[in-house]
């Protein structure tokens, strides 16, 4: 469960490059949609607390760093440094032991299906909203996975507030807050092997 609550935060954000050029106000939301994913996904790296609520059924938050393929996951019970190649896992309950897995073969994959995204299967709208802007969209005909998506938006600066999608008829939902672009650096995430070397190292790759 905690792999794909990890892979829903990392599509629900991707939503944000979804674009369209078919009318005035589509391409308003591309250049909106565009500059919140430069934020979120450039080079410079971001961070942000997440909040997700799977339509009341369960609730969980934590925080995530990411600069490129390397990410690093805290929660009450989990922490992860993800280096593209190697996974380290520090789990609450089990004391003194660190897991190995493999980044390439991470079994949240089985669950990539289910929430594919392609920016060609929707349509877009903008609109203002009392906490900023509002970007929804919406599955063409006979399109499977994904039916509709919100991606909330604060004005002027483009910062992801909360982005919500629909599969069937389950709602997921993500607050986002103390969001920052940039300022992420390789220490913040590499694994501190150093804080760890007495601890049992478990490979599972």
């Amino acid at each position: 469960m905690k792999n794909r609550i990890i892979l829903i935060v990392s599509l629900l954000l991707t939503t944000l490059t979804a674009v369209g050029e078919e009318s005035a106000n589509e391409r308003q939301a591309r250049r909106i949609f565009n500059e919140t994913y430069h934020q979120v996904f450039g080079e410079q790296g971001a961070s942000l607390r997440y909040d997700v609520n799977i339509t009341g059924l369960y609730k969980t938050h934590g925080q995530i760093w990411f600069k490129g393929k390397r990410k690093k996951f805290a929660d009450a019970k989990v922490t992860s440094w993800n280096d593209g190649t190697t996974i380290y896992t520090v789990r609450r309950k089990k004391k003194k032991v660190v897991e190995l897995h493999d980044a390439k073969n991470n079994k949240s994959d089985k669950y990539s299906g289910k929430f594919k995204f392609d920016p060609d299967n929707f349509h877009y709208s903008i609109a203002k909203h009392d906490e900023g802007l509002m970007i929804s969209l919406e599955a063409k005909r006979g399109v499977k996975g994904i039916k509709k998506a919100q991606c909330l938006v604060e004005a002027g600066t483009y910062h992801p507030i909360r982005v919500r999608i629909k599969i069937a008829f389950i709602w997921t939902t993500i607050k986002i807050s103390e969001f920052q672009s940039g300022g992420i650096t390789d220490e913040m995430l590499t694994f501190p092997e150093a804080q760890y070397k007495d601890y049992k190292f478990v490979d599972k790759r």
